[in-house]
């Protein structure tokens, strides 16, 4: 099992992309945060498929988080992410300082529409301009012939779909499948956070979606039967529960071809989301 040592500098990243299209080699991108679990994995094998060399990046991007949430605690553990990747297909890992992405004096921003509007900018109104800017420049910085990103954070991949689309910055954007537990909760870092009777729970959250996506109530009467039902299960809040078209996030019509139901809810302070196609 190899070591993995982090590209700490934007020329260093580049210098590496370089030497593999020397040689020909297809080269694949996985944005993370750190905090890696085995869905983040699943990411990096998925990709290895189709490239030569893979490249996962960790950064905490401090301009996605609002003053009043979780930037200061948000887990960091960079030893064992190295060490979960070297058991992997990774073949470098970018692992800046936060100086080193946003240097003193930067003053440039991305703002997204369309699939950004409404949902989480509803409830989080700084966080798609943050992940954006964050993940143009990491695109811009390693131009990469793939990057992919989860499933479960849907939105997310719409709106970086459409930057892309619309910056006319050459790579693909893929999606990877949602890693879910045993018992169907989604894996996110933030799963972490979790009391035992949190979690307890928190696994009630896919079983409601479910309900949810093979609904045959009017869309109104079943995220309200959703919104209820996450109530009763235990959560504190319901951000949103809802079913919207799943190419534009629009509110869907007769017209709309395909579907998605998304949840946002709450235990405490620690804030859940999951998603899953309407067939």
């Amino acid at each position: 099992m190899a070591s993995l040592t982090p590209i700490r500098r934007i020329d260093g990243l580049r210098d590496y992309v370089r030497g593999q299209r020397a040689e020909g080699r297809r080269v694949g991108l996985v944005p993370t945060m750190g905090a890696l679990h085995d869905g983040h994995l699943s990411l990096v094998e998925a990709i290895g498929k189709q490239v030569d060399a893979v490249i996962v990046s960790i950064f905490v991007n401090p301009i996605q988080f609002a003053a009043h949430e979780d930037l200061d605690t948000y887990p960091r553990h960079e030893a064992e992410d190295l060490e979960k990747l070297a058991a992997t297909c990774a073949t470098a890992v970018f692992a800046p300082s936060a100086g080193e992405i946003y240097p003193t004096g930067f003053a440039t921003s991305v703002a997204v529409e369309g699939p950004a509007m409404g949902l989480e900018t509803d409830i989080r109104p700084h966080f798609f301009a943050g992940v954006g800017l964050v993940v143009t420049k990491l695109l811009l910085q390693a131009l990469p012939d793939l990057a992919i990103f989860g499933e479960k954070d849907y939105q997310q991949l719409l709106v970086i779909r459409r930057i892309v689309s619309d910056l006319d910055i050459p790579v693909e954007i893929v999606g990877g499948p949602i890693i879910r537990e045993a018992d169907g909760l989604a894996m996110s870092s933030r799963n972490s956070y979790l009391s035992s009777g949190q979690r307890e729970i928190a696994g009630r959250l896919n079983l409601v979606l479910r309900e949810l996506a093979e609904a045959s109530d009017p869309p109104d009467i079943a995220e309200a039967k959703a919104h209820d039902a996450l109530l009763e299960a235990g959560f504190s809040a319901v951000d949103y529960a809802c079913v919207r078209d799943a190419e534009t996030l629009a509110l869907p019509d007769k017209r709309t071809a395909r579907r998605r139901a998304l949840i946002a809810a709450r235990l405490g302070d620690i804030r859940l989301i999951d998603n899953m196609e309407v067939r």
